[in-house]
């Protein structure tokens, strides 16, 4: 089987929610100049980790990204977004990839709570990291979207975590953003506890401070309908937001994530695109 083929198989599995991810890693090649920092401590669970993607040296610290991987809140391991870390850090960015912990361990909101507690972290250590602060943005695919977007308008929970800088822009995947009423599944499983469900929404907290959004997801994707990045784009642009918003056509759940891998993105712009509309917000 072809690489391109091989990848493609693999979008259909990272949809079902099986696929083996580190087969991904092994498809993507390591980009010259990227290094690695594995497993450090943001916090006292033992998901308290994150790996740090570093690009090659320049005259001033790169932006910080935080990457935030999805699985419907229910699974995912770092080590198997090694590829997103590598991509982003290539393009500039010193890139961050923490595990949460998930709903089997602690409900709604423990994984925001952890999400803002890796940005803050990233940033008080951002010297350590080679990273300016001050330019922050986060990324993430599926639930990390979601996680994402909640970080970037809802201002709570990075303040909460006592970070040091707002997030500058933000970048979501095939995200859920406006999802009720809920339906049987992750999301059910996730927010079926939750008494004030409008507070779980994404879209009810754009206002016009709300940082700049590149919104990208497939049509064909059954997992999150392409109305969650439709809905909020326009709710953004009403608030006079600067987004960016692509609907590609013939994609599914997964591409818009496997695009950040080689050759993927030759088929699927969502890497160059993301991280100019990025870098073009700071």
């Amino acid at each position: 089987m072809s690489r391109r083929g091989a990848l493609a198989t693999l979008g259909a599995g990272l949809a079902s929610a099986c696929t083996p991810l580190g087969a991904v890693n092994a498809l993507s090649p390591r980009p010259l100049g990227v290094t690695r920092d594995s497993g450090l401590t943001y916090g006292p669970s033992p998901r308290h980790r994150l790996d740090v993607y570093r690009p090659r040296r320049s005259e001033t610290p790169p932006p910080l990204m935080v990457f935030i991987y999805g699985g419907g809140w229910e699974w995912g391991e770092r080590a198997d977004y090694a590829f997103a870390g590598r991509a982003f850090a290539a393009r500039g960015f010193v890139t961050a990839v923490p595990d949460y912990r998930l709903t089997g361990e602690a409900p709604f909101p423990a994984f925001l709570e952890d999400c803002a507690r890796a940005v803050a972290w990233c940033q008080a250590n951002a010297e350590r990291l080679g990273a300016d602060p001050a330019r922050t943005v986060l990324a993430g695919h599926s639930a990390g979207a979601y996680n994402a977007a909640m970080l970037a308008l809802d201002g709570r929970w990075l303040g909460e975590a006592k970070a040091s800088a707002p997030v500058r822009a933000w970048a979501g995947l095939s995200g859920p953003y406006d999802f009720l009423p809920l339906e049987t599944g992750p999301g059910l499983r996730t927010f079926g506890g939750v008494k004030d469900l409008a507070s779980t929404q994404p879209i009810n907290f754009v206002s016009r401070t709300s940082p700049p959004a590149f919104l990208a997801c497939g049509d064909r994707d059954q997992v999150v309908k392409p109305r969650n990045t439709e809905r909020l784009a326009a709710r953004l642009r009403e608030a006079a937001v600067p987004v960016e918003a692509h609907v590609y056509p013939g994609v599914g759940h997964a591409e818009p994530l496997l695009a950040l891998t080689w050759p993927m993105r030759l088929r699927l712009p969502a890497l160059a695109q993301s991280a100019a509309f990025l870098r073009n917000a700071l």
